[in-house]
């Protein structure tokens, strides 16, 4: 199951303000459930009861209505919860209030990566003694990668987000539990969850684990889920996931690996 971008009817994106954009390029409730659930492989708790901004600059022609119930109650199945639109025409902003929905133009959003912060607020710093000031340490290169090394298994409902490089994890992650990567996935343990490479669109990604069974992997926005089950080949073993972009659709292949 993969999607490549330019056939998706619906794409997803996050905001500092902590919802996602969820930018339409239909409205037709049928349509898009068929298109998230090939993008999400059916899986009803994937946004986890996250705030959304509908985003109608993707419509190339506006429609004469729009089925406000259906595209609210197929999105809450997902558990989107839908609080305003941007760039819907005007004649159509009376019955979007009247679903309850606010008209959000004049709101300035910046996007950022999917998932950039944990559920799980991080713990508030120890009061610190003042001290004198200190010469500040000289930053790292720009140019330089980074990697994020994550020790402990990461459990259900945990997230791990790792900007601009590669994340390694060295004792695997467990079912529910997601990663993300702007670089590679390493995985030293089990596989489990959902674990999105290239988040912000690099196809040379890779997602390589010594026990591979996931529920999700993404490489640059293409999915695969596994609702059916791992295939034989790779279940509990090595294996590669990368980005086939040959010809006119890109796919996600999965290669067996001996990582012992």
């Amino acid at each position: 199951m993969t999607t490549s971008a330019p056939n998706r009817s619906i794409e997803f994106r996050n905001t500092t303000l902590g919802a996602t954009i969820a930018v339409l390029r239909d409205t037709e409730p049928v349509g898009l459930a068929d298109s998230l659930h090939k993008m999400l492989g059916g899986m009803p708790d994937f946004f986890n009861g996250e705030a959304a901004i509908l985003d109608f600059s993707g419509i190339t022609k506006a429609p004469g209505r729009v089925d406000w119930a259906g595209l609210l109650s197929l999105l809450r199945r997902y558990q989107l919860q839908p609080i305003g639109v941007r760039n819907l025409p005007a004649e159509l902003s009376a019955a979007a209030r009247q679903a309850g929905l606010a008209i959000l133009d004049n709101l300035e959003l910046r996007e950022r990566p999917a998932s950039e912060t944990s559920r799980t607020p991080p713990p508030a710093p120890a009061p610190k003694a003042e001290a004198p000031p200190q010469p500040a340490a000289p930053s790292a290169p720009a140019s330089l990668p980074n990697t994020l090394f994550v020790e402990r298994p990461l459990r259900s409902g945990q997230q791990v987000y790792a900007r601009g490089g590669d994340l390694v994890l060295l004792a695997g992650m467990s079912n529910g539990a997601e990663v993300i990567a702007d670089g590679s996935i390493h995985c030293f343990g089990p596989l489990r969850g959902r674990a999105l490479a290239g988040a912000q669109g690099n196809s040379k990604a890779r997602i390589i684990a010594t026990n591979f069974g996931p529920e999700l992997v993404s490489i640059a926005g293409v999915y695969r889920t596994f609702e059916k089950g791992i295939p034989e080949a790779i279940a509990g073993r090595g294996a590669m996931v990368r980005l086939n972009d040959a010809g006119n659709a890109q796919t996600i292949e999965i290669e067996p690996q001996q990582l012992d």
